[in-house]
């Protein structure tokens, strides 16, 4: 091989400094891109995991007290009385109803809201989380109804 053609060789082969600078950027924009989308998903999978335990997770818990003491919990004995038998009728109490010491928070760390008689559902109790904001009677609130 010549000198010559060394060289053109050689030069083909290596980035120029536009080459190098276009391919930060793009890298760049596909990392704001995941980032940025990451929230969303999150986000949007808190909302999903709201619905599942006020529209499924929490139903049999109440139909099983129900079912033992004739009604839902009143809106002061709330979802304590899912873990805790009320004075007033612990002779008919076969809970615990739910595995857990505590009733579980929503995914913003909230606790769920109850409400018996229901004044939006028809199932006979309301139960709903206030959402990210966390303020009750709101568009992001997510309920059994």
């Amino acid at each position: 091989m010549t000198k010559t053609s060394l060289k053109q060789r050689s030069a083909r082969a290596a980035f120029t400094l536009i080459e190098i600078l276009l391919a930060i950027a793009m890298i760049s924009l596909l990392a704001f891109m995941l980032v940025t989308n990451i929230e969303k998903t999150m986000s949007s999978g808190q909302s999903s995991i709201a619905k599942t335990f006020v529209r499924g997770s929490l139903s049999t818990p109440l139909m099983s007290y129900k079912l033992a003491i004739g009604r839902y919990p009143t809106t002061e004995e709330g979802l304590e009385a899912l873990l805790r038998a009320p004075d007033e009728i612990k002779d008919r109490w076969n809970g615990p109803y739910l595995r857990d010491t505590s009733v579980p928070k929503d995914p913003w760390g909230n606790p769920y809201q109850y409400r018996s008689p229901a004044q939006k559902s028809s199932e006979g109790y309301d139960l709903w989380s206030n959402g990210p904001d966390g303020q009750s009677e709101t568009d992001d609130d997510i309920g059994n109804w």
